[in-house]
């Protein structure tokens, strides 16, 4: 009996407690989809920018964003006064479930010697796909009969 009511009381103390988390929605400018995830309420928009990037990186999206949390600018969707976040404000201090996360102007990070190479090949790669070779034939073609 006794452990019984040591049990009901721990069920009402969770209960008790505020739940301060909920859904957010970042969509990453010049992404696709968005990136969800469960914040705190209490979670400060820089550590939600960081959870973003190592999400968006894990997930192997486009285009490469890097890791610098200082590079990005999230703003609020339904924002009528359309200001950046501060990274020091609490993420549910507007009250607001939806996100844009921007990279800011005139920044942008430098790739690690891997990524470097794997940039050329992929650059190496679309000069000798055969679509490419068709478009530009293409194009040319179009060009030559439009100057004629």
């Amino acid at each position: 009996m006794l452990k019984r009511s040591a049990a009901i009381k721990a069920k009402k103390a969770i209960s008790n407690t505020k739940c301060n988390r909920f859904l957010v929605s970042i969509n990453v400018l010049g992404s696709t989809g968005p990136i969800r995830f469960v914040v705190n309420e209490d979670d400060l928009v820089c550590e939600v920018i960081k959870t973003s990037l190592t999400l968006y990186a894990r997930q192997a999206r486009l285009p490469t964003l890097g890791t610098n949390v200082d590079n990005f600018i999230l703003y609020c969707v339904n924002d009528e006064n359309r200001d950046a976040l501060s990274p020091r404000e609490t993420i549910g201090s507007k009250q607001v479930r939806h996100f844009l996360l921007c990279k800011k102007q005139g920044t942008s990070h430098a790739l690690l010697p891997n990524e470097k190479i794997s940039k050329q090949m992929e650059e190496e790669k679309g000069r000798n796909n055969w679509k490419t070779w068709l478009n530009k034939s293409f194009s040319y073609n179009i060009q030559s009969h439009c100057m004629l």
